[in-house]
């Protein structure tokens, strides 16, 4: 689905990830859910594009409803895939949530763990066999250039990624505008968080970006300047909001 010129969106409100499209080739932001790979084929008809035209997939981090398609990417086609050095062996090898889960409505939860599991084949998911390490402010040799802005605290490894010619900020699982546990829209902290408290101090690293694009991998695009996100954030942060890792 396109959003803006150069900016697709594959999956839904449920789980999403991202296309940036560039004279120079496409960049990818996350991998959703295995299943998605039947979204990327699409889009790319759509655009008139094939799989060759793909130079990187960018993680924000490395939970399995993000890494989806990535490995067959990176085997079928070569593409290399990107991730923050402190999310790297969790996008190899995987790491179980320890945290609360925290607050969850029972018809939400069955809708996300359906699409997720079922229709989009998360139930095993594949692990990347070799990924390429960045680090906080490094700017990737990709089209349109992605900056990356460390968020740690849903994950060590969580990350913004600046592309200021789809003048968007994706920002993962650093907030969400849909909670999946819960079905409660808006934007508010993302459920299975590692350290919730730092992932809402963190959403102030993207304050000064300009961007009318925030896209989380939950829930709705979000039309906003990135100095607002984390007062927005934080206001709907009281009880019945918090968790842990999605």
């Amino acid at each position: 689905m396109k959003l803006a010129p150069h900016l697709h969106r594959l999956g839904n409100d449920i789980v999403a990830c991202y296309l940036v499209d560039t004279d120079d080739g496409i960049t990818l932001i996350d991998a959703g859910l295995p299943g998605h790979w039947r979204d990327l084929r699409r889009e790319l008809r759509s655009l008139g594009k094939s799989f060759d035209d793909i130079r990187g997939l960018v993680l924000t981090h490395g939970d399995t409803d993000h890494i989806g398609f990535a490995e067959r990417l990176r085997k079928t086609h070569g593409v290399p895939v990107f991730v923050h050095a402190a999310d790297a062996v969790r996008t190899r090898e995987g790491e179980k949530f320890k945290g609360a889960i925290g607050p969850r409505r029972l018809g939400p939860t069955l809708k996300f763990l359906g699409y997720s599991l079922v229709r989009k084949n998360g139930l095993r998911p594949r692990y990347v066999g070799d990924v390429t390490e960045f680090g906080d402010g490094d700017v990737l040799d990709l089209p349109g250039s992605p900056v990356i802005v460390g968020m740690p605290g849903h994950s060590p490894g969580s990350v913004a990624v600046h592309v200021p010619l789809a003048d968007a900020v994706f920002v993962g699982d650093a907030l969400t505008t849909r909670h999946v546990l819960t079905g409660r829209a808006g934007p508010q902290p993302a459920p299975f968080t590692d350290d919730p408290d730092l992932a809402l101090s963190s959403l102030d690293r993207i304050s000064g970006l300009p961007a009318s694009w925030v896209l989380p991998g939950h829930g709705a695009p979000w039309r906003i300047s990135p100095a607002q996100v984390g007062d927005a954030v934080r206001s709907a942060s009281g009880p019945g909001t918090g968790g842990s890792r999605d």
